[in-house]
């Protein structure tokens, strides 16, 4: 048996109330099958939610030994993983997204993935040859996949998902990495962060599926425009 490691996963909540029994089915086998190769640092961060989420998340999170940080307000997807970051304690740190449109079980083979590559970053990806698409509007994946082509020809690193938030970290990259946005664009600063300063990243083929409960909080115009500002940004540093 190898020497036990200890993952932190953060899992930013904004309104998902109804998505809170899906997180405790799929968390709760996650624990249950980690035993003692793996501990899990269960890190809910409740974003500012108007619903019943911090309710309903505070018995799952005692449940799971795990703990819930409190936004007052919405900040932000990447303000919510910056909570988690500072209050990861493991020395690898899983992003997730609570939706689960990404199956979060795939942890374990990411952290196979980690360990064999000597990665410093697992990052999932749905257009990878290997991945998939199941039921996701064709205006989201194309929008995604024109973002992550344009990447791709910017950063020095190709990869086919510059913008999935499901993603392995070693720690020491979330100690390091700088991203200025606080919503869905930082997610993608986060990995150009990391790109420029050598870290190395290594893609996990999975699959994207449609949520099976709630609502996007995406708001994509404005996402747009952050991300064709942002590389121009890059574009400009390069020349």
């Amino acid at each position: 048996m190898g020497t036990p490691r200890k993952v932190s996963i953060i899992v930013p909540c904004f309104d998902e109330e109804p998505t809170v029994p899906l997180l405790r089915e799929v968390l709760g086998e996650m624990v249950a099958r980690s035993g003692p190769a793996d501990e899990l640092d269960i890190l809910f961060v409740d974003d500012g939610s108007g619903d019943g989420t911090l309710a309903a998340l505070q018995p799952l999170a005692r449940a799971l030994n795990g703990q819930v940080l409190v936004h007052g307000e919405n900040r932000g997807i990447a303000e919510a993983f910056r909570t988690g970051f500072r209050a990861a304690t493991g020395e690898f740190v899983c992003t997730i997204d609570a939706d689960c449109t990404f199956d979060p079980r795939e942890l374990f083979s990411m952290l196979a993935d980690l360990e064999s590559s000597g990665a410093d970053i697992i990052v999932a990806s749905p257009y990878h040859p290997g991945g998939g698409v199941e039921g996701v509007p064709a205006w989201r994946v194309a929008l995604s996949r024109i973002a992550s082509w344009a990447y791709g020809r910017i950063l020095p690193v190709k990869l086919h998902s510059y913008t999935a938030c499901f993603r392995l970290f070693r720690r020491e990259v979330v100690e390091r990495i700088q991203f200025e946005d606080p919503g869905f664009l930082g997610v993608t600063q986060m990995l150009a962060s990391a790109i420029g300063q050598g870290f190395k990243v290594v893609e996990r083929p999975v699959v994207l599926r449609a949520r099976k409960t709630g609502v996007s909080k995406m708001r994509t115009l404005h996402v747009v425009r952050g991300h064709l500002r942002f590389m121009f940004g890059l574009l400009l540093a390069r020349s």
